[in-house]
């Protein structure tokens, strides 16, 4: 693999100012003009399997099917998905009809938002860099592609085939670190999407707050894996070590933490050992199913933390730095303090804490940051029920992990410490999109609310508020909370009401029909 290129500093303002040109000239505006572009891409990593696949190894150690699995498969799927899409996500959209307004053709226009700046990280660097690029595109953005520095291999790969296959004046990318990386974020764009740490998270928004730029953040943070009796015991432990132990733990939504009633620790923990002597039978080390740690200040971060555990290492725990190898590691009896609990893991090791009930569970877990992800396995409706009704995260997931990434129509993001805003599929486009609000309005609507222009009268008044006012179910009662329909009858006068509008226009009347209308009834025409 060649050695990562590091974009200039002092060419990354120019970068810009050809991206900014590239969507002056209004060429996105034209939907066959995106759809090129996204399939390009498209074809870019369809013609680059291989080079995509010896980069992630390359970089993360990623064996072969995990890259496809993970990474190339859901990469091109996505894109796939906006190209059959993106007429159907682009058009305008009419608003919920209203006797009011719908006769001024209200309407919002998908539009984009400019030039937008994408932040992606070291974990997934095909995935998270291409699949939004896709969505900024099919929105009708320009895009500059910031790539991970320490996924160098596919860093440099994707900057070699960009220009290859997409117009330089529509997506550019730029490589480098810190110096590289601030420079882009003392620029104005007119949408930043990150991915990456909460640390780095802060920067990037204090840096876009300088000009008012919306920002989209995914962060990741400790997502719990809370483990009911009643679970599937074998499919638990076959899920949520894959799920764990996927990328090396390198996974921004891989379970973080086990939470599991006391009296069934010791069940869990035999299974949870029986499946790794089945994934891993000849140890993980010489295992080509499992990756490696990015970098060694990674390894040695994990290895610290190994030791410094007061849990008790039931598999795994070896270590060997010229690799940057921390084996799939399992830990029991962890306590909440235990260095082990304090920092999202990003790595292999899979700390068990015990709880009296779900209850404690439920409290631990709602006493730290929302997780970017939280699973639960059980059987019991009640207890999955319990544990998503009770909590807050990005997703919730029961008997299963990380597959709501790769599931068509579902956002990817987090709440709280763990992102704001959504991406990947029709929310990459929506999240890059402006939605414009339009109307048209004809000169005969001044026939129904001509009452609004001065001189302003009682009488005037008295009409505006019988066309706008509605009328309210009715009072609470303190204690009851009303469960009932709507007053049936309402949907008798639908006709009527109809009816008079359209008398209301013809004959210019209006403000002697409103008076004699119900009150309940002139709610209809509010907006």
């Amino acid at each position: 693999m060649g050695e990562l290129v590091y974009t200039p500093v002092e060419d990354i303002e120019q970068i810009r100012t050809d991206l900014k040109n590239g969507f002056k000239s209004k060429k996105l505006q034209n939907l066959a003009y995106r759809k090129n572009q996204i399939l390009q891409l498209a074809y870019l990593v369809q013609d680059n399997f291989d080079a995509f696949k010896d980069a992630l190894r390359a970089d993360l150690g990623r064996p072969e099917l995990e890259a496809y699995f993970i990474e190339i498969n859901p990469t091109i799927n996505n894109i796939l998905k906006i190209y059959n899409n993106l007429e159907k996500w682009a058009k305008t959209e009419k608003a919920p009809f209203s006797i009011q307004f719908t006769a001024m053709n209200p309407v919002i226009r998908k539009e984009p938002k400019g030039t937008v700046l994408i932040i992606s990280p070291f974990n997934f660097p095909m995935w998270l860099s291409l699949a939004p690029v896709a969505g900024a595109i099919a929105a009708g953005n320009t895009v500059l592609l910031k790539p991970s520095e320490l996924s160098s291999a596919v860093s440099q790969l994707t900057a070699e085939l960009i220009p290859k296959y997409l117009d330089a004046d529509v997506c550019r990318v730029v490589n480098g670190a810190i110096p590289e990386t601030t420079k882009c974020l003392e620029l104005q764009w007119d949408h930043i999407l990150y991915t990456g740490s909460g640390g780095v998270g802060k920067i990037v928004s204090a840096a876009a707050a300088k000009h008012l730029t919306p920002v989209t953040l995914e962060l990741g943070g400790k997502s719990p894996a809370v483990v009911d009796p009643s679970c599937d015991i074998a499919l638990t432990s076959r899920r949520m070590l894959w799920g764990k132990f996927t990328n090396s733990g390198q996974t921004c939504i891989a379970p973080d933490y086990v939470l599991v009633p006391r009296a069934f620790q010791d069940t869990l923990v035999d299974a949870l050992k029986a499946r790794y002597a089945e994934f891993y039978p000849d140890g993980a080390a010489k295992s080509e199913s499992f990756s490696r740690m990015i970098t060694g200040r990674h390894f040695e971060r994990l290895k610290g933390l190994l030791e410094a555990t007061k849990g008790t290492i039931v598999v795994g725990g070896e270590t060997d730095a010229s690799q940057k190898f921390i084996a799939p590691t399992i830990v029991r009896d962890v306590k909440f303090d235990d260095s082990l609990m304090q920092d999202e893991l990003f790595g292999p090791i899979l700390p068990i804490v015990p709880v009296d009930n779900i209850e404690e569970a439920i409290e631990f877990i709602n006493s730290r940051d929302h997780p970017l992800a939280l699973y639960v396995f059980a059987t019991s409706a009640a207890i999955k029920s319990q544990v998503f009704d009770n909590t807050q995260s990005g997703s919730c997931l029961a008997n299963e992990c990380l597959m709501q990434c790769g599931a068509h129509g579902l956002p990817f993001g987090g709440t709280g410490a763990s992102g704001s805003g959504y991406h990947i599929g029709k929310y990459s486009f929506d999240t890059f999109t402006h939605l414009r609000a339009s109307m048209d309005s004809p000169s005969w609507i001044d026939k129904i609310i001509g009452g609004r222009f001065p001189p302003y009268t009682k009488s005037k008044l008295t009409s505006l508020n019988k066309l706008q006012l509605p009328t309210l179910p009715a009072r609470p009662v303190k204690g009851v909370v009303a469960t009932g329909a709507t007053n049936g009858s309402a949907k008798r006068w639908g006709t009527l009401a109809l009816a008079l509008a359209v008398a209301a226009v013809l004959t210019g009347k209006h403000v002697y029909l409103l008076p004699y209308l119900p009150g309940w009834f002139t709610s209809l025409l509010r907006i």
